[in-house]
Formats: structure tokens, C-alpha cells, sequence
């Protein structure tokens, strides 16, 4: 068996293969900017041991999360198209049972095995990675997973990114406050089968693109 890090690096490579990164667009003057959505109430209040870019197993775990396994790749980009080196990538989702790992979430039924938070450095081209899980249903909310983009320490970006085409995006109150359909083109993404896969794996290409000036406050 593969031990965690080679199985991990295996992992990217085909997401890397199975979703290549395209930006359409990128010899325009300027790209659309990623649409800022708000944070919600549920970024995690105690993060866990395990933040790596491998949601679905935790630390040594051989049981892996309830889920449609999904490869998550994409790039973080500026106006002009130009990739953002070294900026901070983090996701976090409700699991499968839609529960996010958050005290304030409803810890009933959670999915233990499922890390719930995730974070990734950007390499030369501005590209992520993350394996996670398709976003779930969850109560008064169109099924997505959070975003916030870091560089330097000072946060650029929190959005959201929710899944093309499902029937419950134009019912969710956030997704409605990007207010035209441009804005709204700029938060969602196929989340598409991947060929050969036995699992019924998907694979999910989506480039955030942003100013460099930080715009959301940090945390505190």
C-alpha cells in the first residue's frame, strides 16, 4: 500500500490529467473578478489536526469520508490572467449528512472521517488541488463549498463555489446577492465525471480570479 504522501501526490497527478487547467479568457485585457460571497457562520472554531489538501482521510485513517469522491483543482489568477504564486488556498464544507465542523453546527450524525477543512499553497502557475467530497444538500442552502484566498497573511477573497446547474442555486439567498448573470457565472463550475473511474469519481476545474490588493477584513 501506498504509504499517505506518494498516494496523495498519485491523486493529484491524475486530477491534474483527468481536470487540465484552462482559463478561457486569458488573452483579454481583463478577466471577470470571482464574485465575493460572505463567509457564513461555520468556518471552523477549532481547526483540525489535519488541514492538508486531502479531505477525505484523516491523519493515519484507513477509513475514508462518506461522499462522491471529487478532485478539485483550478488557479488563482489576477485581472490580467497572471498567476498568483504562493497564495493560500482554504475550503470548508458540510459533509455528506450536512454538517460542517463547527460547534454551532449540529454535531448529530457528523461524518467523523471527514476533515471537513482543507488548505493548499499555490505552486508557480497559481494551481490547487484539493480531494474532497461533492457538496451536499444542506437545510436553506443551495449544496457549495467556501473559499477564502490568502497572500502575504492578509486575506483577498472569500466566495463560495456552488455546482453548475443545480435547480436549488437560483432558491439560495447568497447565490442571489451576486446580482447579475455575469457575476453569477463567475461562482459555479461542472462537477463532471471522471472517464474509467470505478468509484464514480468527479472531477471540478474552477479559476478564482482576484485584485491583489487585500479587500476582506482578516480574522481575528
Amino acid at each position: 500500500m501506498l504509504s499517505h504522501e506518494p498516494r496523495r501526490q498519485f491523486l493529484k497527478n491524475i486530477a491534474f490529467t483527468s481536470a487540465a487547467f484552462s482559463t478561457p479568457g486569458l488573452m483579454a485585457e481583463e478577466l471577470t473578478r470571482t464574485a465575493r460571497q460572505a463567509e457564513g457562520p461555520f468556518y471552523p472554531d477549532k481547526l483540525p489536526l489535519d488541514t492538508d489538501n486531502d479531505l477525505l482521510i484523516l491523519n493515519d485513517s484507513l477509513t475514508p469520508a462518506v461522499g462522491t469522491i471529487t478532485h478539485l483543482t483550478g488557479r488563482i489568477l489576477d485581472l490580467s490572467g497572471s498567476p498568483l504564486r504562493h497564495a493560500v488556498v482554504e475550503i470548508w464544507q458540510a459533509d455528506s449528512a450536512g454538517t460542517y465542523l463547527h460547534s454551532r453546527s449540529n454535531q448529530k450524525g457528523r461524518d467523523r472521517n471527514f476533515q471537513g477543512f482543507g488548505r493548499f499553497m499555490t505552486g508557480s502557475n497559481g494551481e490547487y488541488y484539493f480531494r474532497t467530497i461533492k457538496p451536499s444538500k444542506y437545510v436553506g442552502r443551495a449544496p457549495h463549498i467556501h473559499y477564502a484566498i490568502y497572500q502575504g497573511g492578509k486575506r483577498l477573497l472569500t466566495t463560495q463555489l456552488y455546482v453548475k446547474g443545480d435547480p436549488q442555486n437560483e432558491e439560495d439567498f447568497l447565490f442571489r446577492e451576486a446580482q447579475t448573470p455575469e457575476a453569477r457565472a463567475t461562482l459555479v463550475t461542472d462537477f463532471t465525471p471522471i472517464p474509467e473511474s470505478r468509484m464514480g469519481e468527479l472531477a471540478a476545474n474552477w479559476d478564482v480570479v482576484i485584485g491583489r490588493t487585500p479587500k476582506d477584513p482578516e480574522r481575528t
